[in-house]
């Protein structure tokens, strides 16, 4: 155990906080600050994303579990969060599906690449990245869900999350074109 993963531990005990918040009976909580203390829950957990990678590279306390966690903590807190969203009537359902889809298909073509031994053929690329960022800068916008500032939130994050699907539908071609020759080549084998 170091901070690193602390961290990514922590970021999975917030999805209950979120989720739960959602739950809460409406005389216990209004909705305004029920929506603003979601958004920045999830701000925190996904600063939290990027700040125990960081540290672990940093710190040089890098580790297979940290490189396991770390992803499955992200896809959980997204899959959480757009299920939320999608309840609300935040998102549409095409977009979480499109979204929750990708996320199992690549971990679970991430997973068998491993157990063959070609896991730098689906490596993290720059797509899958940027698919990230939208991610996270447009479910605490569709969670707050009011204008800040003057900036129309719901809409900026109505946006953002059609960018991250399309980005998800990317990247994930991108990956499966990255797999495919060993697809091919362990289909070939068994043929």
């Amino acid at each position: 155990m170091n901070l690193p993963i602390a961290l990514t531990w922590l970021r999975i005990a917030m999805i209950p906080l979120i989720v739960g918040l959602f739950y809460l009976p409406a005389d216990w909580i209004s909705v305004p600050v029920r929506d603003t203390v979601a958004a920045l829950a999830f701000i925190v957990a996904a600063l939290t994303d990027w700040f125990d990678g960081w540290l672990a590279r940093r710190w040089n306390q890098t580790s297979s579990f940290g490189a396991f966690l770390d992803p499955v903590a992200d896809k959980l807190m997204v899959c959480a969060a757009l299920l939320i969203l999608l309840d609300l009537g935040r998102v549409d359902s095409f977009i979480a599906l499109i979204i929750i889809g990708r996320e199992i298909t690549i971990s679970a073509l991430r997973e068998w690449m491993a157990k063959i031994g070609a896991s730098g053929s689906v490596a993290v690329h720059w797509l899958g990245k940027f698919k990230t960022a939208a991610q996270m800068i447009a479910i605490p916008c569709l969670l707050y869900w009011r204008p800040l500032y003057g900036v129309p939130l719901d809409v900026v994050g109505g946006v953002l999350i059609v960018i991250a699907a399309i980005l998800t539908v990317w990247s994930m071609c991108y990956y499966l074109r990255r797999a495919w020759p060993e697809i091919r080549d362990r289909s070939d084998r068994r043929g």
